[in-house]
């Protein structure tokens, strides 16, 4: 009961790490530039907030944003940014289908332990990889907007990325853990074979006495 708790807990949580992953992904409030206080350059129009795939300008009455279409002319982070997070948006799928199928509370026909544990395994690397390719994004981008503008604020945004990030960095560390055991046969003193003369069931192994007989 504890096992599949912790392999609950570590599902959910990397559930949860790829939804914020995803949100910090596709919004654009990464880090907000401006040159004075948040007051001056809202009343001048001059508060700016940047992400992945457009630039806007927040004003009292309206936000105004233009998008990056030239991926030739973005600077080098903002490009490398946008391919880790879209990678690691990516690698959630087959982590979280991987994590389901190896749970204990989800059993296949002909399908033994050890494969639920290589999906395991495998799944929580996923997970692992997803969260250092977020972290590697989220703290890259924020300090190449501060070399090239000025920076003022972190966004919601990238608020997203470091807590979805840190989910699923602890969810694969708990998938793994939870999944860390041998690999051991599966037990058959309780396996049973049936009969057709008979029409019982039988204990797989012969008893000791009838192989003898046999013998005879």
């Amino acid at each position: 009961m504890a096992l599949v708790c912790r392999q609950l807990t570590g599902c959910a949580a990397s559930c949860a790490g790829w939804v914020g992953v995803i949100v910090a992904t596709v919004t654009n409030d990464w880090v907000r530039t401006c040159d004075y206080t948040v007051t001056t350059c809202v009343r001048m129009d001059e508060l700016g907030s940047r992400g992945l795939w457009a630039e806007c300008v927040i004003s009292p009455s309206l936000s105004h944003c233009v998008a990056l279409n030239q991926i030739l002319s973005l600077p080098a982070y903002v490009q490398t940014a946008r391919a880790l997070m879209i990678c690691a948006c990516l690698l959630g799928l087959p982590a979280m289908m991987l994590v389901i199928m190896s749970m204990s509370c989800i059993r296949l026909q002909n399908d033994p332990s050890a494969n639920k544990v290589r999906r395991a395994r495998v799944g929580g690397a996923l997970f692992i990889l997803m969260a250092v390719c977020a972290i590697v994004s989220t703290v890259w981008f924020p300090i190449g907007s501060y070399q090239n503008e000025g920076l003022m604020s972190f966004g919601f945004s990238l608020y997203a990325g470091w807590i979805g990030a840190s989910l699923c960095l602890v969810g694969g560390f708990m998938i793994l853990c939870c999944h860390g055991n041998d690999i051991r046969p599966p037990s058959r003193e309780n396996s049973f074979y049936y009969s057709r003369q008979r029409g019982a069931a039988a204990p797989i192994d012969p008893p000791a006495n009838h192989a003898k007989s046999a013998m005879v």
